[in-house]
């Protein structure tokens, strides 16, 4: 087929409400009753190929811990060696494929997701990550659907970018897949991340390799059989739940690695970047390393501030889906003037979010993602009782979830652990400063987490707010004024941040993309010279 073909301009999918009554809440009420009846079996799968290995984990409902929901298989060495040979197969086909054929499978899965799909993407998000419906909606709905959307329209921009030409000449720009497939690491907080990770390369003419967190593997199965369902070539995504020990011993080092696409921790991550490093010597090309790790996220008030909107903002952005977000608000500077207001709203409001079971819509929170968080968050509430006060919330409960309670503390030293450290839980941190010492504070909310990937001013003062935007040009890659540091919006919030939170390479936007092809310029001379010699020389 000739011809420059364009999908029709994306916009943002809305979000549903699930008020009671309608007919969206009666619907995923009847799925979540539905999946929370079955225990499913999650097999790897190479190359089109179920392959069960026999080494399962159970897959539990974080809210009721003894609730399995699936038993899935973790791909062993052989498994993983397979599916870096099928990618690396697959890789020439699929980047020879004509973009509008590799568009269409995602476009269709969109499709598929906004409509028949959306109840058992958003069911199995619910159950297996424990996320409120509403946060499910934002997430495993909408979030995704505007992923493969607007990355098919960054695909077709980038397609069409093409140089100039002079007299004589055509100049072209070939825009080519990687040189070798791509390995995918996700994590368990976002199902949007989690299929947005394999696609994104994939778009772009890359094989994938996708290991999903085990906590996040019913959303994640699920997402691949609506890839599978939109029609895409069973081996181009190979789906091979792993440790990560083994992934690193059998993928990171092997000569096809031809980028990383990762959220995810830190420490991985630097491990990660370690082990590349170490193997550099090894690969046929120079690996594509892309990350977005960890955060500790600030707002930061001004005492012109709306003390309404600030309280708001910190019990959204800190608590929503239990703070497990990497956007979320995890450390609060609070001049002296307004704290005492701010701290007693706090109180008021924390006091009305009901935590529990996400099947009952009157809970604003959920649980905690498994045990290991549940002790790490648990041992940070211990710290906070014996160094430093503890203003609400502070007790934790796993004997049926793993249930965290709203926690604001409030330290005396700015550069107290609790303001330093990632805890990725329902946990937030205030200091206290002194009002007459605002630019002080500045660099102390620049300097003291080594991360930066969100964060927020709340001020009235304009000449304050643009203080605070060049004081804090590089201590946050998604900068917010007066609104919560969460939240970001497909092609309006382009999302990640630098230092120790990763690359920066902005999903959702065009730069992602572009990391995923590697450019070819092609120059023809319609009218070649024939003759050596230059004017200059006679």
């Amino acid at each position: 087929m000739d011809g420059f073909f364009r999908a029709r301009p994306p916009i943002n999918e809305p979000v549903k409400g699930y008020a009671p009554g309608s007919t969206e809440r009666k619907s995923i009420e009847a799925e979540l009753s539905r999946q929370a009846k079955e225990v499913i079996e999650i097999p790897c799968v190479v190359g089109g190929q179920e392959i069960r290995t026999g080494r399962t984990v159970d897959v539990t409902m974080p809210c009721d811990h003894g609730h399995v929901l699936a038993k899935a298989h973790l791909a062993t060495p052989e498994v993983l060696v397979r599916a870096a040979e099928v990618a690396t197969k697959a890789q020439k086909a699929w980047a020879s494929t004509p973009w509008p054929e590799r568009a269409s499978v995602f476009l269709k899965a969109a499709d598929l997701l906004a409509g028949p799909w959306r109840d058992r993407i958003n069911g199995s998000t619910m159950l297996g990550q424990a996320k409120t419906v509403h946060q499910a909606e934002i997430d495993s709905a909408c979030e995704i659907i505007d992923f493969w959307r607007f990355n098919v329209s960054y695909a077709e921009r980038i397609y069409e970018n093409q140089p100039a030409s002079s007299a004589e000449t055509w100049n072209r720009m070939d825009h080519r897949a990687l040189d070798s497939w791509v390995l995918a690491i996700t994590p368990f907080n976002f199902t949007s991340i989690a299929y947005n990770l394999p696609t994104a390369p994939a778009i772009m003419g890359n094989a994938t390799l996708w290991k999903p967190a085990t906590t996040q593997l019913l959303s994640a199965w699920w997402g691949y059989q609506l890839l599978l369902a939109a029609g895409l070539p069973p081996d181009v995504i190979s789906f091979i739940p792993s440790s990560g020990k083994e992934v690193g011993q059998h993928l990171l080092t092997s000569p096809g690695l031809g980028g990383i696409h990762f959220t995810g921790g830190t420490d991985t991550f630097h491990e990660i970047w370690k082990t590349v490093g170490q193997n550099i010597d090894k690969y046929t090309q120079y690996p594509r390393l892309v990350g977005e790790t960890g955060g500790k996220d600030f707002i930061l008030a001004h005492e012109s501030a709306d003390v309404e909107a600030l309280v708001v903002a910190i019990v959204r952005g800190g608590f929503e889906f239990q703070g497990q977000k990497c956007s979320a608000a995890s450390r609060l500077y609070i001049p002296d003037t307004l704290w005492p207001k701010v701290k007693e709203r706090l109180v008021q409001e924390v006091a009305q979010l009901k935590m529990g079971d996400v099947r009952d819509f009157k809970n604003f929170m959920g649980a905690v993602i498994d045990k290991k968080a549940f002790d790490k968050h648990t041992e940070y509430l211990r710290v906070a009782h014996e160094t430093a006060k503890v203003v609400t919330g502070g007790e934790s409960d796993g004997k049926k979830g793993w249930f965290v309670k709203p926690t604001i503390v409030q330290v005396d030293d700015p550069k107290h652990r609790m303001m330093r450290e990632e805890i990725f839980g329902p946990i937030v941190t205030a200091y206290v400063y002194d009002a007459k010492k605002w630019s002080d504070v500045l660099p102390l909310v620049d300097g003291t987490s080594p991360y930066a990937l969100t964060g927020a001013v709340f001020a009235r003062d304009r000449a304050v707010i643009d203080e605070a935007s060049t004081a804090l040009r590089y201590a946050a890659g998604n900068f917010y004024v007066n609104d919560k540091p969460t939240g970001a919006v497909v092609n309006q919030q382009p999302f990640g941040g630098g230092r120790a939170s990763g690359t920066n390479d902005k999903a959702g936007s065009i730069l992602n993309l572009l990391r995923w092809v590697s450019p070819r310029t092609i120059k023809e001379n319609f009218v070649p010279p024939g003759d050596w010699r230059y004017p200059f020389l006679t």
